[in-house]
């Protein structure tokens, strides 16, 4: 098939466009600069210059896929837009990357027992309503004679296939736990995570390309753990004695932004990707503990 993919020098866009590659499928990838196309190309995909504001680009894009790929932004609403103005009427797939923080709460650190599948209803943070809203936009046009599909990931590890290696979470942690001499959490660390492999969350997409319905959500995730048990995790792996250090939430602010300490660092994000594994996914990667003190980030 002929696939279309934002984001494709990016983590999640780069790692499903590289799958789809070796599975044979030609991937056109928008980038934003000459050195990501030289990147993307050498890796077998098409690059095409432009950015998610350039509303004529994405859709002319779009009409000459098969499929598109929406991996570079969970917000930009022009975009969807743009893209899903043109596939409209044409019954293709569109394949949106959401984040399971849209269930997430706000808690500075302390464990949520609060757990969500794809039917629990849910009431976003203020910081979230406008992804959730986009969401429910994108999945309308199931009645618009497409096929609008919403890959929900929870947090990701593992290195990516293509340009972007790196996730968010744990390379923070390890970034901040070296420059420290150890690691430390938002808080007291006790909030959890559902997380998933991206070696697994990129057969997700593969699937869903394949099998998923008009206005399918799915969460992705294969465990969980806390924000503790990760500092743990990679204590351990670095060789630093002792316990992670629980940093004030100014402290995470001055770190990572008060955005992301708040929304990702020290939230709680519980999913369980029910409908995804009723679709047939079967995710089988090292856990992230195991991935932390054995893996890709030894």
């Amino acid at each position: 098939m002929k696939i279309f993919c934002t984001g494709a020098s990016g983590y999640i866009g780069g790692s499903v466009a590289a799958h789809l590659v070796a599975a044979g499928h030609q991937v056109t990838g928008l980038v934003r600069s000459p050195e990501k196309a030289d990147a993307v190309r050498a890796r077998g995909i098409e690059p095409l210059s432009g950015t998610l504001d350039d509303a004529e680009i994405l859709a002319q894009a779009a009409r000459a896929a098969d499929v598109v790929i929406n991996a570079a932004s969970a917000d930009h609403t022009g975009a969807v837009d743009a893209l899903l103005g043109a596939l409209a009427g044409s019954g293709k797939a569109f394949i949106h990357t959401s984040g399971s923080s849209i269930i997430g709460t706000q808690s500075k650190g302390q464990r949520s027992d609060a757990v969500f599948d794809e039917d629990t209803p849910f009431t976003p943070s203020p910081a979230r309503a406008a992804r959730v809203a986009l969401n429910e936009l994108i999945l309308s046009y199931r009645d618009k004679g497409c096929r609008p599909v919403i890959i929900c990931p929870s947090l990701i590890y593992g290195i990516g296939h293509g340009v972007g290696r790196d996730s968010v979470q744990v390379p923070f942690l390890i970034k901040l736990a070296k420059k420290r001499g150890n690691a430390a959490h938002a808080g007291p660390g006790e909030n959890v995570w559902s997380n998933v492999h991206i070696d697994d969350l990129v057969t997700l997409y593969a699937l869903a390309i394949e099998k998923a319905p008009a206005g399918a959500f799915y969460f992705a995730e294969n465990g969980e753990g806390s924000m503790r048990e990760v500092c743990e995790a990679i204590n351990r792996m670095l060789g630093f004695a002792g316990s992670p250090s629980a940093m004030s939430m100014e402290e995470a602010a001055a770190e990572w932004g008060e955005g992301t300490a708040e929304n990702t660092m020290a939230s709680n994000s519980r999913v369980r990707a029910v409908r995804a594994r009723q679709l047939g996914w079967k995710p089988q990667a090292r856990s992230l503990i195991e991935e932390i003190e054995q893996g890709c980030y030894r």
